[in-house]
């Protein structure tokens, strides 16, 4: 319209249509600067979660930070390169806003978010100016996960690993009270609760020495090597928070341990099975 208006003024040589010409420039002007201010000096930052499972849906958070003193942003995109982002409504002067976002990777293995966009329609969506930020956001993307059977070394039977159950000790961590059957060591009464009770009651731990779980990767059933390592995978997300687990593939042996720690460098050695 613009456009029209100004051929016919040029044409016409009306001062009216001059005039109205005018002011849709200042518009726009105007609004286009207020457009570009409200983009200006925000950063953005995008964090992955802790695990990152191939064909499957990982929560990273999109947070952005607004370092002007004095102005707020007003209807900003934080957009990924896969199309997926989230809109921010408001974003205070010297603050940040924060958000989640599924992110959905094919394959196993190194994986990274390069850039990230920040958009937005303000003031009067005319036009959506856009900014694109560098990132190094890297990390690894663990196998698909697939049950399995486990199969333990030595004379340990296969079993299905839902219908497995963990043995009560005296040396893990304290699980749970529990009424007194009579079998229990006197120095396992939880007595100041039972002094609160009817009845007995005592404190039941679990037990760290149960029989470690090497995982045999060549061994393990499937059709092909990815059916495979998606089995592995399961088996050590499984079994790693509650017995030592242990990994045996391509001719490496990682000794068995137990914890979260341990399981992150299990999957870290399945997802780069065969991509090095």
């Amino acid at each position: 319209m613009t456009l029209l208006l100004g051929f016919s003024a040029v044409n016409t040589g009306n001062n009216l249509l001059f005039l109205v010409v005018s002011g849709l420039l200042a518009f726009m002007s105007v609004t286009g600067y207020a457009g570009m201010r409200n983009i200006k000096g925000l950063v953005p930052e995008i964090v992955p979660p802790a695990e990152i499972f191939a064909e499957t849906a990982a929560p990273f958070r999109l947070r952005i930070h607004n370092t002007k003193r004095h102005s707020t942003s007003f209807l900003i995109r934080l957009e990924c390169p896969g199309g997926q982002g989230i809109t921010f409504p408001l974003i205070g002067c010297g603050t940040s806003a924060e958000g989640s976002v599924p992110l959905t990777f094919p394959h196993r293995g190194h994986a990274a978010i390069d850039r990230i966009t920040i958009s937005s329609a303000f003031p009067v969506n005319f036009f959506t100016r856009y900014w694109t930020f560098a990132t190094a956001c890297r990390f690894i993307v663990f196998p698909r996960l697939q049950a399995g059977v486990t199969v333990g070394d030595g004379d340990e039977a296969q079993r299905q690993g839902s219908n497995s159950r963990q043995d009560r000790g005296l040396d893990g961590e304290l699980e749970r009270i529990a009424t007194y059957s009579g079998r229990e060591p006197l120095r396992m009464i939880h007595w100041k609760l039972s002094a609160r009770s009817e009845e007995l009651l005592v404190k039941e731990f679990g037990r760290q020495t149960a029989a470690p779980l090497v995982i045999d990767l060549d061994s393990l059933p499937g059709q092909g090597v990815e059916q495979r390592i998606s089995r592995a995978a399961w088996l050590v997300r499984r079994w790693v928070g509650l017995r030592p687990v242990g990994l045996r593939c391509n001719g490496k042996v990682i000794p068995a341990e137990i914890g979260r720690h341990h399981g992150m460098k299990l999957l870290a050695e399945l997802a780069l099975y065969g991509r090095d």
